[in-house]
Order: structure tokens, then C-alpha cells, then sequence
């Protein structure tokens, strides 16, 4: 099937998706996690062709976040099931007043119609777009990177084959099979078919997108997250969160890439650091890229310029001292991509500077940058984290999937 005849046949099952009923869309939820758990080996067949392929051609980071596992399928299966969950976002009253002329003007919650979303190489996110857009109202159409295309289009089938077996319309859910730049630009210009796209993945996709798009383009997930330890840092506190941040799964958006130390604990912090995350104990060692007084306190990789504005998504960590928590605001205005920021501090008044000051999507006080997720922040999944400030920022669930409109109700009120 053509792009274009997936774009006509997605916009035509706007009208059906309407239609269904909080208790139908949750019944093909329900369908749709059975179906995913129930075609696992015919997933995991189709993730091993893929997985094959990519090796030696991405980075193995990148290849780990390729690979599907039957565990991973099993969350895949939880996150659709959390989502049937939660509230149904559509037909919410977000606002209700009384004209003068007593007519009654209501804001109601809809759904946006058709979301494409372009992404790369996480075949998870086949399942959870499906689901959001679901639960939402909302007809998706995928359009995966060719890494991970054999994968895609395995999960796509166990969720369409669950719609039709509860009578919902398969058409709800797309996967565009041209995985060339052509298709990513029929979606990014089809205007009168697609009513929002959403990228994710890396700094070029998302460029590409945001630059091209003649639809309305949500621009995600950037991660050049930044953890700042202040001179009134719990040390062992520091090392655990600066771990989890940056070793737990670098492959992802909100793992952290820089580490900024205030100059009155750097040469206490950053030795045991060191020690910490290249003990030979570990599976995987971290490369640190160093600032000039980084680099005369512990031995590494001299920083250049770009490494404090690169998305290493690698056991990479840049690391800079900062001579206080003005500095560290200063750096993260000039260098962040406004997604997840961490201080940690005992003290109060720098608590209140930081979260104050920081302008990103999320901003945590003495907790690791990797809980910017939809699951972790209770919406099921997420359709991708928000960077910008209109419509949509942070991890995108339910709700940022809606618009709204006016209803308004009368009995023969005329306008003079």
C-alpha cells in the first residue's frame, strides 16, 4: 500500500474512531495487549532478522535499544493495559459558563483525528503510539526507521488482527511500508490528512521534521540532560544518581550526558566518581569527557566544545566544574535542549534558584533524569517527550493527544 492511500484510509477512519465508546476502546485495548503476548515468538523472529542486520552497523547501544526480549514484549503488553486504565480524555468538560443571554458554552475535550509519528529504531514505540491514540480518539499512522521495520510490522499485525477481532476498525492503526525519506515527507507535508506529527528520535530526524513540516509538528525529545551537584550535595547521594543517569540505559533520551560540579566538592566527587563508573567490576566503563579543572583532578578524555552539546546517547559522561550554582544555571541556558535537569542539594535556597531558573520539560531535585517517562509520570506510555512549550511539553500521554472545541447550547438565543 502507497503512502498516499494510507493517509486517505486513515482520515476515513477518523469517523469510525469517534464512534466507539470508553467500554469499546478499553475492550480493544485489552485485545490488543492479549494479541501482542500471544504473537511474542512471531515478534521476537521477526526482531532477531532485524537485530541481525544492525549489528555492526549502529552502535551496540543503539542495538540494545533495537532488541526486543520476551520480557520487553510482556511491558509492551503492561503499558497498553495501564493505559485502558486510565481515564478516557475525551469529552471532558474543560470549561462551562453562562452567556447573559443564558446559553450555555461549554470546552470540550476532542481528539486531535490523525497522528503520524516518524521514529527510529524502538520498536516499543509501535505499540505504545497505537495505544495513546487509541485511548485518545485518535488514528495513528507509524512510520518506523528500516532497522527496525520487519519488528514494527510484526507487532502492527498482532494489533490490527486484535481490532478486528472485537469489530474495531484495523485502519485505526497504520504502518507506512516505504521507509525511504519519500514517505517521511509525504507525512511531514500532508496537509488535509494529517492533523499532528511527532518525531522521535535523534537530533536529525527531529531537525528534519520541524524545518519541513507544512502539519502542525510537535518537536521531542533532544536529550542533553545535565545533573548538577552543588557544593551542599549528599556525596553518596551524587554517585548513586550520577550511576543511574548515565549507565542504567544510555541509549535513551533522558540518561544524562553532562555532569556539572561545583568547585568546593569537585575534588572530593570526581575521583570516586571515576572510580564508579570505570571499576572493572562493570560490564561497561564510561568514557568522561573533561573540562581543563576536571582534568586536573581525575584523568580522561579532554573535553572540546561540542561534547557539552552533543546527545551522546553512549557510556559517555561530559563533565565540567562550575564555580557555583550561577555558573551550572548559565551553562544549562546555553547548552541544554530543555528536557531533564537535575540538582542535587541539602540546601533550600538552592533548590528554589535551581527549579526557578531551569527552563526545561522537567526539572528534578535530587532524583536521576531517567523517570522523564510517560509510565514512570502515570500516563500508561507516552507518544514522545515534548520540548517546546506550545500545546505539549514533557512526556506526551493521553491528554496532550486532545484538542478541544466549543459546544454551545441555547433555545433560539439570535445575536443582535
Amino acid at each position: 500500500m502507497t503512502t498516499q492511500e494510507i493517509l486517505i484510509r486513515a482520515k476515513a477512519a477518523t469517523r469510525r474512531l469517534s464512534e466507539l465508546t470508553t467500554q469499546r476502546k478499553n475492550t480493544a485495548l485489552a485485545a490488543m495487549a492479549d494479541s501482542l503476548l500471544a504473537s511474542t515468538d512471531a515478534i521476537l523472529a521477526a526482531n532477531a532478522r532485524d537485530v541481525e542486520a544492525a549489528v555492526g552497523t549502529i552502535s551496540e547501544v543503539m542495538v540494545d535499544r533495537l532488541r526486543l526480549t520476551a520480557d520487553r514484549i510482556a511491558g509492551m503488553a503492561q503499558g497498553i493495559r495501564q493505559v485502558a486504565e486510565l481515564p478516557d480524555p475525551v469529552g471532558r468538560v474543560l470549561e462551562e459558563h453562562t452567556h447573559p443571554n443564558g446559553m450555555t458554552i461549554r470546552k470540550v475535550a476532542v481528539p486531535v483525528g490523525v497522528v503520524a509519528i516518524i521514529y527510529e529504531s524502538r520498536p516499543n514505540v509501535t505499540s505504545d503510539a497505537a495505544a495513546l491514540a487509541l485511548k485518545s480518539g485518535n488514528v495513528c499512522i507509524l512510520r518506523g526507521g528500516k532497522e527496525a521495520y520487519r519488528s514494527a510490522a510484526a507487532i502492527v499485525t498482532a494489533l490490527r488482527d486484535a481490532l478486528a477481532s472485537v469489530e474495531v476498525d484495523p485502519d485505526m492503526i497504520q504502518l507506512v511500508e516505504d521507509t525511504t525519506r519519500q514517505s517521511a515527507h509525504e507525512l511531514m507535508t500532508a496537509e488535509g490528512y494529517v492533523d499532528m506529527l511527532i518525531p522521535r528520535g535523534g537530533a536529525g530526524l527531529i531537525r528534519a521534521c520541524v524545518q519541513n513540516a507544512t502539519v502542525p509538528c510537535i518537536q521531542t525529545g533532544t536529550g542533553i540532560c545535565h545533573v548538577y551537584v552543588d557544593k551542599a550535595a549528599d556525596m553518596d547521594m551524587a554517585l548513586a544518581i550520577l550511576d543511574n543517569a548515565k549507565m542504567s540505559r544510555p541509549s535513551v533520551c533522558n540518561a544524562a550526558e553532562v555532569c556539572l560540579v561545583h568547585q568546593d566538592i569537585a575534588s572530593a566527587l570526581l575521583p570516586r566518581l571515576r572510580d564508579r563508573l570505570q571499576s572493572p567490576d562493570r560490564a561497561h566503563q564510561a568514557e568522561l569527557r573533561l573540562c581543563p579543572r576536571a582534568a586536573a583532578i581525575i584523568d580522561g578524555t579532554p573535553a572540546d566544545d561540542k561534547d557539552f552539546d552533543t546527545e551522546f546517547l553512549d557510556y559517555i559522561l561530559a563533565i565540567k566544574v562550575v564555580e557555583d550554582i550561577t555558573e551550572a544555571i548559565d551553562h544549562i541556558a546555553l547548552h541544554s535542549t530543555h528536557h531533564s535537569e537535575s540538582i542535587i542539594t541539602d540546601d533550600p535556597e538552592a533548590v528554589d534558584r535551581f527549579t526557578a531558573a531551569v527552563d526545561s520539560a522537567a526539572v528534578y531535585v535530587n532524583v536521576s533524569t531517567r523517570f522523564t517517562d510517560g509510565g514512570e509520570f502515570g500516563l500508561g506510555c507516552e507518544m514522545g517527550i515534548a520540548t517546546q512549550k506550545l500545546h505539549a511539553r514533557g512526556p506526551m500521554g493521553l491528554r496532550e493527544l486532545t484538542t478541544y472545541k466549543y459546544i454551545i447550547s441555547g433555545n433560539g438565543q439570535t445575536r443582535g
